[in-house]
């Protein structure tokens, strides 16, 4: 997860490193990591490299240059100022957003976009949620002609999110993973993806303790070798991504690489089990 490797923002643990996002392409990828998910805030939305045509440029460079590549974005900004609590000329406003989003995705060959309906994202109501389907339903034949997806990252409980999954169509529209957040809120991982697993097209990994936050991955209530086992029954083949605890001695990269050897470990016992 970009911001990973570099200082915290304002001490939060995951926020777009302005002034070190270059320097993490040549760490991850001195360090063996090929891909990378973007991070989009909505404060400096329009400022970020990935809405910019000179920031593109770059980005593209440097992403041959050191062959990490954006596989994906997380679009916190959806959550941060969510379109489908919003109205008027405010809602239209986000929605360019979210379509300027799209483009500039696509010109980097970035296949997914993560659209978090968590914490102020979550949908509070019915209208809410139609809100969301007129928005996004109308994008399904564009996003399909170009392979990409958004993916829901959610809290609702796995019949819950079932449902909904279902009325998106699968060829555009599918489901970001998190481990860490399913397990703060005592899901039940097997539950879950024997439920939707299908749909699930990436995977966040992180560990939470059970309504807490994130923590050093094996310290939370995440059942890894539970969710890796059943990831590898459901044939998952995507990619995961560390959103991990940061490092409390600063040396980021270490403990991403620590982390990246813990979950290669359990993907790799998972598959061997299947």
């Amino acid at each position: 997860m970009q911001g990973r490797l570099s200082p915290r923002v304002n001490g939060k643990i995951q926020a777009f490193p302005a002034e070190h996002w270059e320097s993490e392409f040549v760490a991850g990828g001195g360090a063996g990591f090929g891909l990378i998910e973007w991070t989009l805030d909505q404060e400096g939305l329009h400022d970020n490299p990935l809405l910019r045509e000179s920031g593109r440029e770059k980005i593209l460079r440097l992403s041959r240059a050191t062959k990490v590549r954006v596989a994906s974005v997380t679009g916190d900004c959806f959550m941060q100022a969510p379109f489908w609590k919003a109205a008027g000329v405010e809602r239209k406003v986000l929605q360019d957003d979210l379509l300027a989003v799209l483009a500039a995705a696509e010109t980097l060959d970035i296949k997914l976009i993560v659209i978090p309906l968590v914490d102020n994202g979550s949908i509070d109501t019915p209208a809410q949620q139609q809100s969301l389907l007129d928005v996004l339903l109308p994008l399904s034949g564009w996003l399909a002609e170009r392979s990409m997806a958004i993916v829901f990252e959610s809290d609702l409980p796995a019949k819950a999110l079932c449902e909904f999954i279902a009325m998106f169509p699968a060829a555009a529209f599918g489901i970001n993973y998190d481990i860490g957040n399913s397990a703060a809120l005592g899901f039940d991982p097997a539950e879950e993806i024997r439920s939707y697993g299908a749909r699930i097209l990436n995977v966040h990994v992180k560990d939470r303790p059970i309504g807490g936050t994130t923590v050093p991955l094996g310290e939370g209530a995440a059942q890894f070798e539970s969710v890796f086992a059943e990831l590898a029954a459901a044939r998952y083949r995507g990619n995961y991504i560390l959103q991990t605890a940061r490092a409390k001695d600063d040396e980021h990269l270490l403990a991403a690489v620590r982390y990246r050897d813990m979950v290669c470990a359990w993907v790799k016992a998972a598959e061997a089990g299947r």
